[in-house]
């Protein structure tokens, strides 16, 4: 990822064209022209991609292709640049010679620009809706509207795709060369996998009538006990698992300070040098205790994208 200047789910090139959404005449002479993302909610939100072909593909069905009145839960994702109506649906997926069935963090940094805004955006929507099967305020059944962007239940009352903010930052000391660290946590509520633990950029949801940078003071605080200062934002990508904008920022802090644990929220935190971390992307082991080794957020995740935006600077510099 070295080099990336937008974090892997962040990209897209669709237009997403909403004047069309209240439109059913056009919805429906789009469907019959246009491509369908079948996303499986049964299967985790996987759907299919080609095998054999870098970068991977999305597989994109026609209309003729799909189950009988797949239709009616037809989500407009948008438009192509050359015009092609773009849907998502979720049913089961096909069988299809030379594909494999994939989730977004698999393969979301591998996508083209295009389909990683495909992906990213149809697995929002369908975790949205999934979690809107009735209404909040009345507890009555709602049913998907505007092409799968509002549901409205039986009263006329319409709900719109809420996204929830979370801030994730990447504490380092500010010092320049390989010994220079970055403070890195692992969640208490991941799972453990014999001989490894994982450790990201710490992260939280910004709560309400809070900013984003007063989240990151707070959350830093409250898991690790440590202050930061300098806190600059770098980006954000979509985290639709199930619904989350990350909001990326850097922050400075001091590595004498002593680092004090919320068990509930961290079940391990340490500075690491950028050696270290070099040394773990290069695949070579990297001792953190407990006969264990370090593992580094997944390539789609907005976290290795920090860990990485902090780190190539020395990386890249020649010799």
């Amino acid at each position: 990822m070295s080099g990336e200047t937008a974090p892997p789910l962040a990209r897209s090139t669709l237009d997403r064209a909403a004047h069309h959404r209240t439109d059913p005449t056009w919805l429906a002479e789009a469907w019959l022209r246009g491509r369908v993302l079948v996303l499986d909610s049964g299967a985790g939100g996987r759907t299919l991609v080609r095998t054999g072909v870098t970068p991977p593909p999305l597989v994109l069905l026609g209309a003729g292709d799909l189950p009988a009145g797949s239709e009616a839960g037809a989500m407009f994702l948008g438009v192509e640049e050359d015009g092609t109506p773009m849907f998502a649906v979720d049913v089961s997926l096909p069988t299809l010679p030379g594909t494999r069935a994939v989730g977004l963090r698999d393969v979301g940094h591998l996508l083209s620009d295009r389909d990683a805004g495909l992906f990213t955006t149809a697995l929002a929507l369908q975790n949205w809706h999934l979690r809107h099967l009735y209404s909040s305020a009345t507890g009555t059944p709602t049913e998907m509207d505007e092409a799968g962007w509002s549901r409205i239940d039986r009263n006329g009352d319409r709900i719109w795709p809420r996204t929830d903010p979370a801030m994730i930052v990447l504490v380092h000391d500010g010092v320049d060369g390989p010994q220079g660290r970055c403070l890195l946590g692992n969640n208490a509520a991941w799972p453990g996998t014999p001989g490894e633990r994982r450790f990201s950029c710490l992260a939280g949801y910004v709560e309400p009538g809070e900013s984003a940078e007063a989240a990151v003071l707070r959350e830093v605080q409250e898991e690790v006990g440590v202050g930061v200062d300098k806190i600059t934002y770098v980006g954000s990508q979509a985290w639709p698992f199930p619904g989350s904008l990350m909001l990326g920022f850097l922050a400075t802090a001091d590595p004498e300070h002593p680092v004090r644990l919320d068990p509930t929220e961290i079940a391990y935190a340490r500075w690491f040098t950028r050696q270290e971390i070099g040394a773990a992307l290069a695949g070579r082991t990297v001792n953190v205790g407990g006969g264990a080794r370090l593992v580094l957020p997944p390539a789609s995740s907005i976290a290795l994208f920090l860990i990485h935006r902090w780190l190539d600077g020395w990386l890249d510099a020649p010799g």
